[in-house]
C-alpha cells in the first residue's frame, strides 16, 4: 500500500478535502480536530500538510493570508483507491458473517 496511507491523519486531511474540494487549511484543521475529537497541534498538522504537499497529493494556493488546499489528480486517485480496498474489506466481512 502506497506510503502516504500509513497514516491515519494523512487519510483524514485528504478525505476532508476531497469532501471540500477546497478548503482553507484553518478550516480543515477545525474539521479535523472536530473529527478527531481533540485538539490538533498546529505543527504537527502543517508538518503533515507539507508531507502531502511534497509528495504530489495535495495542492495549495495562497488566498490573501490563508494557504487553501485541493487534492491532485494523483491525491485523489490514492483516496479513491483505498476508499474502494477499504469498501472490499467491510463487504467481504458482512458476506463472511
Amino acid at each position: 500500500m502506497p506510503r502516504w496511507l500509513h497514516s491515519g491523519r494523512r487519510r483524514d486531511i485528504c478525505a476532508l478535502v476531497h469532501e471540500a474540494g477546497e478548503i482553507r487549511a484553518q478550516a480543515l484543521k477545525s474539521r479535523l480536530a472536530e473529527h478527531a475529537d481533540e485538539r490538533v497541534d498546529p505543527r504537527t498538522f502543517r508538518q503533515t500538510l507539507d508531507a502531502l504537499e511534497n509528495k504530489g497529493f495535495l495542492a495549495a494556493r495562497v488566498d490573501g493570508i490563508a494557504d487553501v488546499y485541493r487534492l491532485t489528480d494523483e491525491g485523489e486517485k490514492r483516496l479513491l483507491d483505498h476508499y474502494e480496498w477499504l469498501t472490499e474489506r467491510i463487504e467481504n466481512a458482512a458476506v463472511e458473517d
